[in-house]
């Protein structure tokens, strides 16, 4: 399998949280403590529901995503995986060292995450650095064209939601996606435009919000010490310090029982929602374990939402005016 225009899967799971901790100095940057075997678990789960396509990332975990993903998938073919380069680790500290800027750089980091994977090729390696801009990202795309040249990688993009980043590089050979932010709250008009306009492939993170669309949530739920969303960065949208964004928490009470509509959970509606609103993006939402895996799946059982259901949501709902989002 391989992730094309012309075979572009309608979800994929995202394996940021099943990496465990890691850190920049004493900020967290993973989704908190782990437990391999039920990762493992929930990844053949995901399998058995119907799931086709996994997204990584180098640092997620320091390294330690790639590693149980590629485990888990051993010996699988009929898979499709995608990973992210960018930032430099140290795998024992699980401490973030720096990011790339070199074609040198870009190419041991491809070769670390085939080595991680354990597999000689990947279909997907994407750009992890959204803001970068695009005169210093070319040379990293150089490396990339030639590990696709070299066969180890089957195409690349960039993990981005700057509209313009889009426009400079889409139209390079072997460009082929374009991972961005998109759900309730940020549905993403702008970087979708030019991913259309381009003819990439849309793959979609943050489709639950870093988890606000799962429905399981409330302005007092707590998290472990070592969960990103414990931090106040600029780009966090969803939480703050911890605790839900109220205005996002509101949005989705508005809409709750809109998205459970056909005997869809709440995720599965949040899910249904991207599909009804755009039937060429893919989504990719995050899993730690069997039961979240398996509700994420699905969704693809359930469907887009109607239309008349679609047209009540955004009736109700209230968002901010569209910038970009500044997600990892």
């Amino acid at each position: 399998m391989t992730l094309d225009l012309n075979h572009n899967p309608r979800l994929g799971m995202g394996c940021w949280a099943i990496g465990g901790p890691f850190w920049d100095g004493d900020t967290p940057l993973g989704w908190g403590e782990v437990d391999d075997a039920e990762s493992t678990r929930a990844i053949h789960a995901a399998l058995d529901a119907g799931a086709r396509y996994f997204d990584t990332a180098s640092v997620y975990g320091a390294g330690h995503s790639e590693i149980v993903l590629g485990q888990a998938l051993a010996g699988r073919k009929d898979v499709v995986v995608s990973t992210k380069i960018g930032v430099l680790f140290d795998p024992v500290s699980r401490q973030v060292l720096g990011t790339i800027d070199t074609a040198e750089q870009a190419a041991a980091e491809i070769d670390g995450c085939l080595e991680r994977l354990g597999r000689d090729h990947v279909d997907m390696v994407f750009l992890h650095l959204n803001e970068m801009p695009p005169e210093e990202a070319a040379p990293i795309f150089e490396a990339m064209e030639a590990a696709r040249q070299a066969g180890k990688i089957g195409a690349f993009g960039w993990s981005t939601d700057f509209p313009e980043s889009v426009a400079a590089t889409g139209h390079l050979p072997g460009f082929t996606a374009v991972q961005h932010t998109m759900n309730l709250w940020f549905p993403a008009s702008k970087v979708r435009a030019q991913i259309a306009r381009h003819g990439l492939l849309s793959v979609n993170r943050m489709p639950l919000a870093m988890g606000v669309f799962s429905g399981k949530y409330t302005a007092d739920s707590l998290l472990q010490p070592s969960d990103i969303r414990t931090n106040s960065f600029d780009w966090m949208e969803y939480f703050r310090g911890g605790q839900v964004v109220p205005e996002v928490l509101a949005m989705l009470e508005a809409v709750r029982e809109l998205l459970q509509s056909g005997g869809r959970c709440v995720a599965q509606g949040a899910l249904g929602w991207i599909w009804a609103t755009s039937p060429d993006t893919c989504p990719i939402p995050g899993f730690r374990t069997v039961a979240q895996a398996v509700e994420n799946a699905g969704a693809l059982e359930k469907g887009p939402l109607p239309a008349g259901v679609m047209e009540e949501i955004e009736r109700l709902v209230t968002r901010p005016p569209e910038g970009a989002a500044r997600a990892r």
